[in-house]
C-alpha cells in the first residue's frame, strides 16, 4: 500500500485537535519550564559555581606545578579561540597557553583576578594578555539544558502515554480495519508531536527572554533547527518504547528508564568538560545529550551549523533508526 498524504494529515489534524483542546496539558507544558527559569534565575542569581576553573593548551602537568593545584578545575582546549570564549564569558577564569608560555585573563572577572595571583606565584616568565566579556549567567548557561528536558519530557511521555492509550481503549483496533498503515500512523504520530513540541518552546523561549533578557551570540534560525531535529530523535524514540505493549505501567517505567539517565548525564545541569571519559562515552548515546550540547554551542558560543554538523549528524541518524524500527515494531494490538 503506497503512503498516502490524506490519511496521514487526517490523523496529524486530529491529534493536534486532541492536545490544544485538553486545557490543563497545554497549561503545564506552558507552565512547567517557566516556574524552573524563574526558580533558577533566583537561587542562581550569583555566579553559582564554587571552583576555580582553568583552560590549558598544551597541558604538561610536570612542567608546570600550577596545573597539581588542587580546588582547581583544569580543562584542556585545543583551540584558543573557543578558550577565549569561555573566558569572555566567565565560565573559565584563567587560560593558560604552555606551548606559547602566554595565559589570558578576564580583567572583569574577580575570580580570574585570585586565580592569577595564585599562578604567578611561580614567578613564571608567562607573558600576560588579557580580554573582556560580559558575565554568562547560571541561567543563560542552564537554557538550552531546561529547553531540551522539557522538549524531552513532552516527546517521550506526549508520544508513549497517547499510543498506550489509544491502544488501550481500543482505538488502534478502529483503525487497523481502515485503509491506515502503520507507517502513516507513525509518521504522522511525529509530525503532529514535533509542531506542538517547537510550538510550545517557542512560546516559552519567547515569553522568557522578554523578562530574563538571555544571553544569545548565535543565530535564532539554526537554534531552531537544532530544536527541530532534536525533537524528532526523542519523538522517534518514544514511538519505539511505546510500538507494542498497552500497559500504562510498563510504559511509564521504560520512559522513566530512559528520561531519568539522559537528565542526569546529558549536561542539563552541569558541564561534561573535564568528566571522566566513560562518562562522556555513556551521555553521547542519548539523544539529549546532542540536543542541549549543540543549542548551547549556538547560544553560549555563536556557533553556526557547520560547527555543530557531528552533533546534527548523530541526530538525524538516530531519528532514521528509531522511526524505521518503530515502524516495523508497531502493532495495532499490542503485545504480540
Amino acid at each position: 500500500m503506497m503512503f498516502s498524504g490524506k490519511r496521514f494529515w487526517a490523523v496529524v489534524k486530529a491529534r493536534n485537535l486532541e492536545f490544544f483542546r485538553d486545557k490543563s496539558s497545554l497549561g503545564w507544558n506552558l507552565l512547567f519550564p517557566v516556574l524552573l527559569l524563574a526558580i533558577f534565575a533566583l537561587v542562581f542569581s550569583g555566579d553559582g559555581r564554587s571552583v576555580y576553573k582553568v583552560g590549558v593548551l598544551d597541558k604538561d602537568p610536570q612542567s608546570l606545578t600550577f596545573l597539581n593545584t588542587r580546588y582547581i578545575d583544569f580543562i584542556d582546549y585545543q583551540q584558543i579561540d573557543k578558550a577565549k570564549i569561555k573566558l569572555q564569558q566567565h565560565e573559565i577564569d584563567l587560560i593558560i597557553d604552555q606551548g606559547r608560555s602566554e595565559y589570558w585573563v578576564n580583567e572583569e572577572s574577580p575570580k580570574g583576578y585570585l586565580v592569577e595571583k595564585m599562578f604567578l606565584s611561580e614567578q613564571l616568565a608567562y607573558v600576560r594578555k588579557t580580554t573582556q566579556g560580559r558575565a554568562i549567567r547560571y541561567i543563560d548557561w542552564v537554557l538550552p539544558g531546561i529547553l531540551g528536558m522539557n522538549i524531552m519530557f513532552s516527546c517521550l511521555f506526549g508520544v508513549g502515554y497517547v499510543i498506550v492509550r489509544y491502544r488501550k481503549n481500543s482505538v488502534l483496533k478502529r483503525l487497523k480495519a481502515t485503509p491506515l498503515s502503520a507507517l502513516e500512523f507513525v509518521s504522522a504520530q511525529l509530525a503532529s508531536r514535533l509542531f506542538i513540541v517547537l510550538f510550545m518552546a517557542t512560546v516559552v523561549y519567547v515569553g522568557c527572554d522578554l523578562v530574563f533578557d538571555f544571553y544569545m551570540l548565535g543565530s535564532y534560525f539554526d537554534l531552531f533547527i537544532v530544536a527541530l531535529i532534536g525533537a524528532m530523535s526523542l519523538i522517534s524514540l518514544g514511538l519505539v518504547i511505546s510500538t507494542r505493549s498497552k500497559s500504562e505501567e510498563l510504559v511509564g517505567g521504560l520512559l522513566n528508564m530512559a528520561t531519568w539517565p539522559m537528565m542526569l548525564l546529558s549536561g542539563v545541569w552541569f558541564s561534561l568538560e573535564g568528566a571522566p571519559q566513560i562518562v562522556k562515552t555513556i551521555a553521547a548515546v542519548f539523544p539529549l545529550t546532542h540536543l542541549v550540547s549543540a543549542g548551547r554551542k549556538i547560544i553560549t558560543e555563536g556557533a553556526s551549523l557547520s560547527d555543530i554538523q557531528w552533533e546534527l549528524s548523530v541526530l538525524v541518524a538516530m531519528t532514521a533508526v528509531f522511526l524505521l524500527l518503530s515502524a516495523w515494531l508497531f502493532s495495532w494490538d499490542g503485545d504480540r
